[in-house]
C-alpha cells in the first residue's frame, strides 16, 4: 500500500516568466527535461540578479525601525501637505484629504503603542505629530 501512495505523487512546474533571460533559460530547461537551473547559475535564474542589480542601483535600503517608518509617513504627509516636493516628479501638491489620513494613521500608530515604546521613539512620535498637525492646520485654515 505503501508504494503506492508514492507513486500517486505529482510534480510542480513553476511557469512564471520573471524577464526574458530567465525565459530562454526556462525554454532550455524544458527541452532538457530537468527542473534543475543550468549548471554554474544560481537557483531562480534572471529575477534573482534583476533584484540585486536594482538594489545596486537604489543603494541599500535603512532598517525597518519604527523611527524610520515614523520618518516615511511623516515624509508622505509633507508632500502631501505641499511642503516638499513629490519625489518622482519634483512636483509640489497639496492634497490635504491624504495628508489628514496619514496625519491620523501615525495618531493611531501613537495610542497604539502607548507604553510599548522607549523615551526616544515617544518623543519622535509625538513632536512629528505635533509638527504635522500645525502644518495641516495652517494650510487648511481652521
Amino acid at each position: 500500500m505503501a508504494e503506492n501512495e508514492e507513486e500517486k505523487g505529482f510534480v510542480v512546474k513553476d511557469r512564471r516568466r520573471f524577464t526574458e533571460e530567465a525565459e530562454g533559460e526556462q525554454e532550455k530547461q524544458e527541452q532538457r527535461g530537468s527542473g534543475e537551473p543550468a549548471s554554474g547559475e544560481p537557483p531562480g535564474g534572471g529575477a534573482e540578479s534583476a533584484f540585486e542589480q536594482e538594489e545596486h542601483e537604489q543603494g541599500p535600503f535603512p532598517e525597518v525601525t519604527l523611527a524610520t517608518f515614523i520618518f516615511s509617513l511623516s515624509s508622505s504627509a509633507l508632500v502631501h501637505l505641499g511642503e516638499i516636493p513629490e519625489p518622482e516628479t519634483n512636483r509640489t501638491l497639496v492634497d490635504l484629504t491624504i495628508a489628514k489620513q496619514i496625519i491620523d494613521t501615525l495618531g493611531m500608530l501613537q495610542e497604539k503603542t502607548k507604553g510599548n515604546l522607549d523615551h526616544d521613539e515617544e518623543n519622535l512620535l509625538r513632536s512629528v505629530l505635533y509638527d504635522l498637525r500645525m502644518r495641516y492646520v495652517q494650510k487648511s485654515g481652521k
